[in-house]
Order: C-alpha cells, then sequence, then structure tokens
C-alpha cells in the first residue's frame, strides 16, 4: 500500500486547479504579447493617431456592447466547455490574421475587427474561469485563490508577454501573432483535462427571470447606492484616462524611445503595478482605506499629467512608475470596497453593469483622444487625461472619505481576479 498522500479532489493545491491556473497563465502571456503587437504593428505601419484611436476603440467596444449579457449567459452554461470554446476561437481569429497579414493585406478595417473579435471572446473565457474557480476551490481559499489570479495575469500581461512580444515583433510582427495565437492553443487544452464534477447548466439557471429583468435590477442596484455611484463615477473617468493613455502612449513611446523601448516600457508599468497592489497589506489600518485609495488614484492622474508635460525620457519613465503604483494601489482598494457593499447573490448583475459603465467607455476615451491629437498633438490629450483624473477626484474625495464610516458593509464577496482591475489596465 502507497504512504503518498492522497491528492485534493479540489482547492488551491488540487491538480484540477493548478491546470486551470496553468491555462490562465498561458492565455494571459498571449494577451501580453497582443497588448504590444497590435498597437506597435499600427504605430510602425499605419503611423496615424486615428488609425492607433480605431484599433483601440475596436478593441475594448465589446466591453460597451456585451459586458453584461454576456456575463448573464455564462451563469446559464458549463463553465469548461464556454472557455475550451472561447479559447479555440480566439486561436483561429489569431490564425487568421496571421494568414491574412502573410498576404499583405493590413488594412485598418481587418485590424479592426481582429481587435473587436478577440475581446469579445475575452468577454466569456474569463467569467468562466471565475465560476470554475468556485467550483474548485472552497470558501476559505477564495482569497487566495484569487490572489494568485491577479498575480499571473500582471506579471503575464504586464511583463512576460510584452517582453516577449516586443522581442519577437523586431524579428517579424507575424511571428509575434502566430506566438499570440499558439498560447490560446495551449490554454484551450489544458482547460479540456480539468476534472468539473457535474458540469451541466446550473439547474437555478431555469428559475431566473429573463435577461432584460436580471440587467435592470444589476443597474439599479449600482446606481442606488450612493457609495457605489461615486466610485463608478470615480473609476469610469480614470478608465476614460486609461484607454487615452493606451491610445497614444505606444505612438509616444516609438517617437522617443524607439520600437525597441516600448516593451521595457510597458514591463516597468507593470511591475509598478504590482508593488502598487501589494501595498494594501502593507499599510496600517488607518491608512489603508479612503486615504490609500485617494493618494492612489491622485498618483495615477500625476503620472498621466507628466506624460503631457514633458518629453524627456526620463518623465516617460518616471511617469510609468508613478501611474503604475498609483492603479495597482487604487484597484485593489477600489475593488475590495465594491465587492463588500454588493449583496453577494447579485454580484455578476452589479459587476457587469460596472463594467458597462467602466470599462465599456473605453473605446470613447480612444476616439476623443485620437481626434484631440490630430487637433493638436499626442501631449494634449495625455496632458488632459491627467488633469481630469485629479480635477474629479478632488471633488469626490470627501463623499469617499465620509463613504467609508457611513456606508453599511455588506458580507465580503471574493475578488474577481483579472477583473479585479476596476480600471483597466495601461497597456
Amino acid at each position: 500500500m502507497s504512504c503518498r498522500p492522497r491528492e485534493r479532489p479540489y482547492g488551491v493545491r488540487s491538480s484540477a486547479f493548478r491546470r486551470l491556473s496553468w491555462a490562465w497563465a498561458v492565455s494571459m502571456c498571449g494577451d501580453g504579447v497582443r497588448s504590444v503587437a497590435l498597437p506597435l504593428y499600427v504605430a510602425v505601419h499605419h503611423h496615424d493617431p486615428l488609425d492607433m484611436a480605431a484599433v483601440a476603440a475596436s478593441e475594448t467596444l465589446p466591453w460597451l456592447l456585451g459586458a453584461l449579457p454576456v456575463g448573464t449567459l455564462v451563469d446559464r452554461l458549463p463553465p469548461r466547455t464556454v472557455l475550451v470554446v472561447a479559447h479555440a476561437l480566439r486561436a483561429l481569429a489569431t490564425t487568421g490574421l496571421v494568414v491574412v497579414l502573410s498576404a499583405g493585406v493590413d488594412t485598418l478595417a481587418v485590424l479592426c475587427a481582429f481587435a473587436f473579435v478577440l475581446t469579445t471572446l475575452e468577454l466569456f473565457a474569463d467569467p468562466a474561469s471565475q465560476v470554475m474557480t468556485v467550483r474548485l476551490v472552497p470558501p476559505g481559499e477564495l482569497e487566495r485563490a484569487n490572489s494568485r489570479y491577479y498575480s499571473i495575469g500582471m506579471l503575464a500581461t504586464g511583463l512576460v508577454g510584452p517582453l516577449a512580444g516586443s522581442a519577437i515583433f523586431v524579428v517579424g510582427p507575424v511571428w509575434a501573432f502566430a506566438l499570440d495565437g499558439s498560447t490560446f492553443v495551449a490554454a484551450a487544452l489544458l482547460a479540456a483535462t480539468i476534472p468539473l464534477p457535474g458540469e451541466r447548466v446550473p439547474a437555478r439557471a431555469a428559475r431566473r427571470g429573463s435577461l432584460k429583468s436580471e440587467m435592470a435590477e444589476g443597474a439599479r442596484l449600482l446606481l442606488t447606492h450612493p457609495e457605489l455611484r461615486v466610485l463608478a463615477v470615480l473609476v469610469a473617468v480614470a478608465g476614460l484616462a486609461v484607454s487615452a493613455v493606451n491610445t497614444l502612449l505606444p505612438l509616444y513611446a516609438v517617437e522617443q524611445l524607439g520600437p525597441h523601448g516600448v516593451g521595457l516600457l510597458v514591463a516597468v508599468f507593470g511591475i509598478a503595478t504590482l508593488l502598487g497592489a501589494a501595498l494594501p497589506t502593507r499599510l496600517p489600518a488607518r491608512l489603508a482605506g479612503a486615504r490609500a485609495m485617494i493618494a492612489g488614484l491622485a498618483a495615477a492622474g500625476a503620472g498621466f499629467t507628466a506624460f503631457g508635460l514633458s518629453q524627456r525620457p526620463a518623465v516617460l519613465w518616471g511617469g510609468c512608475c508613478l501611474a503604475g503604483i498609483g492603479l495597482g494601489l487604487w484597484n485593489v482598494l477600489c475593488s475590495s470596497r465594491r465587492q463588500r457593499l454588493t449583496p453577494p447573490a447579485a454580484l455578476g448583475r452589479v459587476s457587469g453593469v460596472y463594467r458597462m459603465m467602466t470599462w465599456g467607455l473605453n473605446p470613447v476615451g480612444s476616439v476623443l483622444a485620437g481626434v484631440a491629437a490630430s487637433a493638436t498633438a499626442i501631449r494634449v490629450p495625455l496632458l488632459l487625461a491627467g488633469a481630469a483624473v485629479l480635477a474629479v477626484l478632488a471633488v469626490l474625495a470627501p463623499a469617499l472619505r465620509r463613504g467609508e464610516t457611513g456606508s453599511p458593509v455588506v458580507s465580503p464577496c471574493p475578488p474577481d481576479a483579472k477583473h479585479l482591475a476596476d480600471v483597466p489596465p495601461a497597456w
């Protein structure tokens, strides 16, 4: 008889969760490769702020159009099947782009369509991963599991993927997109091997109301809570600013640092964001609430403003560090407060409306940034983005401070991994 301890059927140490973590890590690396390769391809081959804005808007538009209905649909479908199919279709779409670019057809319409399709499929893959996590991890280990997801996501999309993407892009842009597609193939194969007992459409789905009624209920819950409204406004403004930075900073960085420096700049931003996300657990309790949230968002706004104030490379590096630390700190604290203020049974619906109001505004920020840059200069929209964040924060900071002691707290809910970030990550 073997004395080897029997492996746990579920939990963060189980084989099933390890496979899910690896599938997440590999697909996030693919997202990181594309986060550099796609805007860099547009910057090098098109070199037009309006083209940059069009691709960036196409990549974020699905958040506005589909975040809420897709989130509700995923709750009603077998999560492993959704995850495998989504990754497989992402691989197929990326393969199609490789074929098209190899044939010399790099029109703006093709790039915009690719960006739109990839994000649409991501809307299915991400919540499916979270449903599987809840099934594979007991309640007492959810915090640890989601912490691992957040670290994996930031390292993959902010460090490993961008560095690999920028290095391979120098060899050939098509090879960078080929690497992106291969990560989704690997993720789909890993997800298909995850044992998930009793996978089927949840029985509770039959007792639910219509999609329309659930969307309306989520919107009502979010908009009638005073502190959730404040958080939604702050995150919406910060999201608009980040989308403007995401749209123009690659082109700005190419001008200042050259193509070789873009990936390194993204990696620096990712490291800074990880450092900022680690701060909440190290701050004294009296500083880890609204004060730290305000300080984090103020640092992000100051970093964005710095991009527009000076063209020196040193300012570009310093602004990335400051903005990264600020966004990392803000995202962890803001997300935790939002989840504690939301009834657990309504977290999915409220999160869907929240994403639609925040991430869904990204196309607006991208388009406004492109138009403003074409009419003036690249620095102007970057300066305005930082100023807008600082101005709105100055107005709403008192309400944020009051809400810390005045709002009732509902039973806490676990973070939502990659989308722990209430503000979309820069690049």
